[in-house]
């Protein structure tokens, strides 16, 4: 049974080194040990704190983002309802102006057409004179050539010359 219990001078060397090893693992490794455990500790603790600011700085530049494409849709938006108002503006110009250019055009249609009428009106009668001219011409010529009805016809004249001149008198 010496297998199983051992005797005091195992027991005493074997706590010995033990305690030896502890002593110097105690000593020089475990302020080693420690040391990067709280390196560790203290790279993790700024790791987080840095994704935590990351977080925040993400966020805060996700509601500048939301803020500023809400003002860019909002000008956008009065940008296109400017724009239909000055369309609109402009169309009801050009409406406005093409009126007022068709009916000067008009207006200066039908004077034209007035003018052209009134000249029409002047040649035709100046033709219709020379025409009765013409034809009473002719009708005296073929009168004038009877004595008697040339006779005739210079007293009723001559009577007609007195009686205009009495009346404007």
């Amino acid at each position: 049974m010496s297998l199983l219990t051992p005797n005091f001078g195992l027991l005493f060397w074997m706590l010995l080194s033990f305690f030896i090893v502890f002593f110097i693992v105690a000593k020089y490794g475990f302020p080693v040990i420690i040391n990067m455990v709280n390196e560790r500790k203290e790279y993790i603790v700024q790791t987080i704190a840095k994704a935590d600011e990351a977080k925040l700085t993400s966020e805060i530049n996700r509601k500048k983002s939301e803020e500023l494409f809400d003002e860019t849709c909002k000008r956008q938006q009065e940008m296109i309802k400017d724009a239909t108002v000055e369309a609109n503006r402009i169309l009801q110009k050009a409406k406005t102006d093409a009126a007022a250019h068709s009916k000067q055009k008009l207006e200066e249609t039908g004077r034209l057409l007035e003018m052209q009428k009134q000249k029409a009106v002047g040649e035709i009668r100046t033709q219709v004179a020379l025409l009765s001219v013409s034809i009473a011409e002719k009708i005296l010529r073929n009168r004038l050539e009877n004595k008697d009805i040339r006779d005739q016809l210079i007293s009723q004249f001559l009577d007609e010359i007195e009686n205009s001149d009495t009346v404007k008198n």
